[in-house]
């Protein structure tokens, strides 16, 4: 019996080893938006730097810029669908939902009439 015992501790030590090996990287994102509904996002990236660069790479449209950064979280963009260069809403949370929520609130508020997520990204511990 206390060898099952041991066993079963000796098994519980090592996949708490395995996490903590495999958690140790910080995940980082970020979000970047421009003119009428264009964006860029990056996850999952070891330095914030680093996606923060891809953001802003990948946001295609004019005057983007730097708007959330994502650390074990998640983020999301919303515009008006009926004018896409009109009212626009962005938000990080911890959960997706709540990102997603907050966005719409967002966009609703600064004059939006349809407003729709546009983009949404989770970094992997989000």
């Amino acid at each position: 019996m206390i060898g099952f015992v041991r066993a079963g501790a000796c098994i519980a030590v090592a996949f708490c080893v395995i996490l903590a090996n495999g958690s140790s990287g910080e995940a980082a994102g970020a979000l970047a938006i421009g003119n009428c509904a264009a964006y860029g996002y990056a996850f999952d990236y070891a330095k914030l730097p680093a996606a923060q660069s891809e953001a802003i790479r990948k946001c295609t449209g004019a005057k983007c810029k730097l708007v959330a950064n994502m650390k074990r979280s998640c983020a999301a963009f919303a515009i008006d669908g009926r004018r896409v260069c009109g009212a626009q809403g962005y938000a990080v949370a911890p959960k997706l939902g709540q990102a997603q929520n907050v966005a719409l609130q967002s966009c609703y508020k600064f004059g939006g009439r349809d407003c729709v997520i546009r983009a949404w990204a989770c970094d992997a511990k989000g």
